[in-house]
């Protein structure tokens, strides 16, 4: 593949609800522009973007993939579409944010038979936040059940006037034989991929007519003047409106829409490809991107396995070139370039450089993470990527033994290539824990550790990290002695036990005539400290306990620390045991945004979890929001219970606020179960 300029490349990320269709379309695309010798299927597991052996199994897309083609029209050169194709299922949002971060533009795929779902809101969202360029494409029209005006409607509902139809498929029952160009009025016969001109159809002229009404009103909302002459009756004409319609799709103010399908016939596929290279900003026109500057580049993601890592990374300024050395702004560490690729799915293509505004990839960087900034030292850092906070935790446990290191190895090389998953060590619990987006997100995790790094896990809900406490003060004994030839070991301690508001152990002493020499003092708190690492209950550690040390003896031969030591421990034991110990467990702060009309069914669910709710408040724009304190034990896969609630509508945060003590029932069940 030859070396682009920026402003001959159009940097495009594939955007849509799980199951659209957008891996099947830049399928479609590549074959159409001769970069991919055949036309793959996800059935048969032979897509160019679909390669990871997890997507072949699932038949989903789980990674980001680039899609690279050259493609040209009569007034157009030789220009790079570089396409990103991103997954719709909600665990791997991840692997979207990464193509978001260095695009200019979005191109949203909409299954014309299931219409505008939440995964299309979301792209919509994610596009407009970063104000990027967008185009739709309504996938699937070859259904006989496909209505094009209907998801046009559906799209004006969710997203508004700004989304304007380029381009109406002309249908013979599931046959789209040709199209309406809204914009410039004409009408085309398709055959043998030969476009035809042919007058408008007669049962087409009326949504032609609807369309390109709307088109000029979009349009007319781009400019005050335009807006003021449009309300004023003054006819905006077709050459006006093409004047300002690529800078307005530029600045994300009009939106084409277009209709057609991605498999059999493809010319609405090569129109679409003719519409990105016209309407679509380069990095230059987009200012992203300027070559004169100095070297800078953000790595977007990382692909990593047993033999080593793949990093993408898109140039902002200045040129990237092989067998050069760039600097980690992030690491503050050089980092060697050897040989520099375009990716085209799994397949390498070397190239000698890589211009401002273009997308490669380079092997084997030694400290260099997704989202890092490469540059020339001196340069600042670039922006980096946000990805999703995890949503749900679980515990691994090795299906065979000794395989712990090999976990952790395998672990640290997956969250280089996925950094929206977290790995913790928990050892209170004594438990490996990952969190991520959802449970599919942690499944493939796991599938990735087997066929990836041959180690086998199974995944269990994770510990509670339960406390202990008392609930009334007591006054005990603790009473060391032990005689076995020579000295012997005595040490005798009084304690008084009580609860208090904080978490740590307090200890003072109030001895009067020298009862305990100070010098022991040490030891019975030491003593202290370490038997609250375990409850009399069920072995959680304790907290908010007082102890004074009120009285007690020694012998001036036989007493030592150590004594001390083991006087203090019975008298935890004796002491708490007698002092009505609790358990308790640790309560988390829950803000939950779903629909408005959902906030009942919410509601009925987190009093289910034992939940109290602290307030319900509209938010704007249908949402509401419910505020609540829950146990973190019914939260372990509440995200998974939230999203089919709310048809994954509905998004939360959850933090730890503090412990509170447990129901009996549910307490004793506990207790039960730790004794086991």
């Amino acid at each position: 593949m030859n070396v682009f300029s920026g402003e001959n490349i159009r940097n495009v990320v594939v955007l849509g609800h799980g199951g659209a269709g957008k891996t099947s379309l830049v399928e479609a695309i590549l074959h159409k522009a001769g970069a991919s010798d055949r036309f793959g299927k996800i059935a048969d597991g032979t897509t160019v973007s679909d390669y990871d052996a997890e997507e072949t199994k699932r038949k989903i897309s789980v990674n980001l993939s680039m899609a690279p083609c050259v493609w040209h029209t009569p007034k157009i050169p030789d220009s790079k579409l570089n396409l990103i194709d991103t997954p719709g299922y909600f665990d791997f949002v991840g692997e979207a944010m990464g193509g978001i971060r260095v695009a200019e533009s979005a191109l949203i795929v909409i299954n014309a038979k299931s219409g505008v779902k939440v995964g299309t809101e979301n792209a919509w969202k994610y596009a407009t936040d970063r104000g990027m360029a967008r185009m739709i494409f309504i996938n699937c029209m070859d259904d006989e059940s496909a209505d094009f005006d209907k998801i046009v409607s559906q799209i004006h509902d969710k997203f508004g006037a700004s989304a304007a139809v380029f381009r109406i498929p002309i249908k013979e029952g599931k046959e789209m034989t040709g199209y309406v160009n809204i914009v410039s009025g004409k009408a085309y016969k398709v055959e043998n991929d030969v476009e035809t001109e042919i007058p408008i159809p007669e049962n087409m002229k009326a949504s032609f007519d609807k369309y390109h009404d709307a088109l000029i009103e979009a349009v007319a909302l781009t400019s005050d003047e335009l807006l003021e002459r449009y309300f004023a009756g003054d006819v905006i004409t077709d050459e006006e409106m093409r004047a300002v319609l690529k800078g307005s799709v530029k600045q994300g103010q009009v939106v084409p829409v277009y209709g057609g399908y991605c498999t059999g016939k493809t010319f609405a596929v090569r129109s679409l490809m003719d519409a990105m290279l016209k309407y679509l900003p380069s990095p230059i026109e987009a200012e992203t991107t300027d070559p004169s500057a100095p070297l800078s580049s953000v790595v977007f993601k990382t692909l990593a396995d047993s033999y080593g890592k793949i990093s993408l990374i898109r140039v902002y300024g200045g040129t990237l070139k092989a067998d050069s050395t760039v600097y980690n702004v992030n690491r503050g560490e050089n980092e060697r370039i050897g040989k520099l690729y375009v990716l085209r799915g799994k397949k390498q293509i070397e190239v000698p450089e890589l211009r401002a505004g273009d997308i490669g990839a380079a092997t084997k960087l030694g400290v260099t993470l997704t989202g890092d900034t490469l540059a020339k030292q001196g340069a600042e850092e670039l922006e980096g990527i946000e990805f999703p906070a995890p949503a749900i935790t679980m515990a691994i446990v090795p299906q065979a033994k000794g395989d712990e290191e090999k976990i952790s190895a395998g672990l640290s090389k997956l969250r280089e290539e996925d950094p929206t998953f977290k790995v913790k060590n928990n050892k209170e619990t004594k438990e490996l824990t990952i969190s991520g987006t959802g449970e599919l997100h942690l499944d493939v995790i796991t599938s990735k550790l087997k066929t990836k790094f041959g180690v086998g896990v199974e995944l269990k809900a994770p510990k509670i990290a339960y406390r202990e406490t008392i609930r009334k003060t007591v006054k005990v004994q603790g009473r060391h002695k032990k005689q076995s030839g020579g000295h012997g070991q005595f040490g005798d301690v009084w304690i008084e036990f009580s609860r208090h508001d904080g978490t740590e152990l307090i200890f003072e002493e109030q001895i009067v005539g020298g009862a305990v020499p100070k010098n022991y003092f040490p030891a019975v708190e030491k003593g202290l400290q370490e038997s609250i690492a375990k409850g009399v209950l069920a072995g959680y550690p304790v907290v908010g306990l007082k102890a004074v040390l009120v009285d007690g003896s020694y012998h001036p031969v036989d007493s030592s620390e150590m004594a001390f030591k083991v006087a203090a421990g019975i008298a935890y034991k004796d002491g708490l045991s007698q002092a009505n110990p609790v358990l308790l467990e640790p309560i988390g702060h829950l803000e939950v945004t779903m629909p408005e009309e959902l906030m009942g069914d919410i509601i009925g669910d987190i009093n289910k979890r034992r939940g109290r709710i602290l307030g319900m408040n509209p938010i704007g724009g249908g949402l509401g929001e419910v505020i609540a304190e829950v146990p973190e034990a019914e939260m372990v896969k509440y995200a998974t219970d939230l999203r089919s609630m709310t048809r994954a509508r509905g998004k939360f945060t959850f933090a730890f606020e503090r412990y509170e003590e447990v129901p009996d029932a549910i307490a004793q069940k506990v207790i039960e179960s730790a004794k086991a």
